[in-house]
């Protein structure tokens, strides 16, 4: 299934999101001959609860689908209570219930009660904001509803009105999110810290700073325990409140109650000094990052470049009102910071503008734009403007075939890469670790492993010493063939060589087990990676359920699911469609057996 497709099942209706609704079982011969008897208005009136239950448990879904529009709210709520303890077939059940005949609130609040028992919270979350989005019912009521529900079925979990305060932040109904939280105080239920920072990093969203401030006291006083992320929303209030200091200070709190920042902290952090134009604050918090050994992300290098762009871009101002003429370094520090940002429409701009004052351009002014088109895939640009610079006689450097042969590489053109490193060396233009890593990475990436490594005994020779970058490529491209063997086996070369292996070395193994169903040298290689400690990502999380959902593991696929959710890791579309197919896969082996 591709990710577009999971985009479209979410906006059809109910059915393509709720556990087990994707099941279709055989009908009976008999099915076919009771259905065509009650297709009539009169018969499907005297459907008793005994008769639909019982039509529920045998799977007759067509009969169901055909009788849904003449059930009443009563009759399908007596169906659900019977099943409260099968919570996936009675979502199943509601599932064939035409969006359009769907029944009342309180009916689906009954849903919404079964399915916040099932451990995936998206089926009572959907039911939940179709309630809030559609119904007349005040929030209060509905809570008072689920109330009643939760009685009904003895429910020990809270976790229903959790989804509830998360249906409203959805819907960015902030006050009534708070009322359900106030509502779950008087009760005696404590919000999950999930929940609460769902409802906090909505005031944020909507610079209700104060707000959070007051909901963050209550959960003080309630004592519930905050998380990483919770500090991380708050330090986020105190930048957007231009509170830098206390920000600051914030992260120090943390250290000291054995909450340890991540990478969010610190970026939160950065884009506040950014944002409030304090560049050289965010460039000290970025070097004390660095040095309790969190590797920056592409957002923190975002925000440190879009700061630096905005600060460059005001001194440039400054310089032309006092008549201070801009020079090609001005203008190519400018056009560097430019395209960091990807925009290169603004990049011409400049280029024009540097024309109309007589600034001419140079090497390094051909270098950043050659490598800007080349980053952006667009060899014909790059390879115009390497012509240009010829024409007007400034000789390309390392760093523009670096960047030429990077993008012949991504265009799957290895041949013409082949010939202009050769080009280079002729041309008295010794290669780098860089251009090598460049010319790796595109006959890693397009089948020529052996040519890679061919390329790895002429760095030898030539005394580049090859970094991580050079071995994270060629175990890629060894899992790409096939070889996991041989490319774990790469883990050792680069220890023995005094080069430490980083979280890219083993995700790489991590997704390639996967991906064969080997989960147990999967986990291993998993556990080894903690044991080092680089805490697993998106990515981690996302190879080991699609293998073991794969492997016909969904249960642990859930747990994992459960477990990264935990860690503030979002899942993103791949994961739901590891999970997705792999409940298809444990429906045909069920129609099989």
């Amino acid at each position: 299934m591709k990710p577009h497709n999971l985009k479209l099942l979410a906006s059809q209706n109910l059915k393509s999101l709720l556990p087990g609704a994707h099941r279709r079982r055989q009908f009976s011969p008999q099915f076919s001959s009771s259905a065509s008897q009650l297709e009539t208005q009169g018969l499907a009136n005297e459907i008793t609860p005994k008769v639909l239950l019982s039509s529920v448990r045998s799977s007759q879904w067509h009969f169901i689908e055909q009788l849904a529009p003449q059930l009443t709210p009563s009759l399908i709520s007596t169906t659900l209570s019977c099943l409260h303890k099968t919570p996936e077939l009675a979502l199943d059940f509601l599932s064939r219930i035409n969006p359009q005949c769907l029944p009342d609130a309180k009916t689906l609040c009954l849903g919404a009660a079964i399915a916040s028992r099932i451990p995936s919270p998206k089926p009572a979350l959907q039911l939940l904001n179709r309630i809030v989005s559609s119904s007349a019912l005040p929030v209060k009521e509905v809570f008072d509803e689920l109330a009643v529900c939760h009685a009904q079925l003895g429910s020990k979990s809270s976790i229903v009105f959790d989804f509830l305060i998360r249906a409203c932040c959805d819907l960015k109904r902030a006050d009534e999110a708070m009322e359900c939280f106030y509502m779950m105080k008087e009760k005696g239920f404590l919000p999950k810290i999930e929940t609460c920072n769902s409802l906090l990093s909505l005031f944020l969203r909507l610079n209700r700073t104060g707000s959070a401030w007051v909901l963050y006291a209550e959960m003080f006083r309630l004592r519930i325990g905050s998380t990483v992320y919770t500090y991380n929303i708050m330090i986020n209030v105190l930048c957007k409140e231009g509170k830098l200091k206390k920000a600051k200070e914030f992260v120090g709190t943390m250290e000291c109650l054995g909450i340890k920042p991540n990478v969010v902290t610190y970026n939160t952090l950065i884009h506040g000094y950014c944002v409030n134009r304090r560049v050289e604050g965010a460039l000290l918090i970025f070097n004390t990052m660095k040095c309790k050994r969190i590797e920056p992300d592409a957002y923190s290098f975002g925000s440190i470049i879009a700061g630096m762009c905005k600060t460059a871009f005001r001194y440039r101002d400054e310089m032309v009102k006092k008549g201070i003429k801009p020079t090609a370094s001005t203008f190519n520090l400018l056009i560097h910071a430019i395209f960091m940002e990807g925009k290169m429409s603004e990049a011409d701009n400049l280029i024009k503008e540097m024309e109309e004052q007589g600034v001419l351009p140079d090497a390094i002014t051909y270098n950043i734009l050659i490598n800007g088109y080349c980053r952006c895939g667009n060899a014909s640009k790059a390879f115009k403007l390497r012509d240009e610079m010829l024409g007007k006689g400034i000789q390309p450097t390392r760093v523009t075939y670096t960047s030429l042969i990077y993008v012949l590489g991504k265009r799957d053109r290895m041949k013409e890469a082949d010939e202009l490193f050769k080009r280079v060396r002729k041309d008295g233009i010794a290669p780098d670790l860089v251009m090598f890593n460049a010319l790796i990475d595109g006959h890693c990436a397009t089948g020529g492993v052996e040519r890679a490594f061919s390329l790895l005994e002429e760095m030898d020779e030539m005394k580049i010493s090859p970094d991580e970058v050079t071995y994270n490529t060629l175990m890629q491209g060894l899992c790409r063939d096939g070889k996991v063997e041989e490319a774990r086996g790469l883990i050792d070369v680069m220890k023995g060589r005094g080069i430490k292996p980083d979280f890219v070395s083993y995700n790489t193994l991590i997704s390639a087990y996967s991906k064969r169903g080997d989960m147990k040298e999967a986990f291993r290689t998993r556990d080894e990676m903690l044991n080092i400690g680089f805490n697993p990502t998106l990515l981690t999380y996302n190879a080991l359920i699609q293998g073991l959902c794969k492997s016909g593991e969904g249960v642990r696929a859930e747990e994992l699911l459960k477990e990264m959710v935990s860690k503030e890791i979002t899942p993103n579309d791949s994961t739901y469609i590891s999970l997705i197919e792999g409940m298809k896969q444990d429906d045909d082996t069920e129609g099989n057996s």
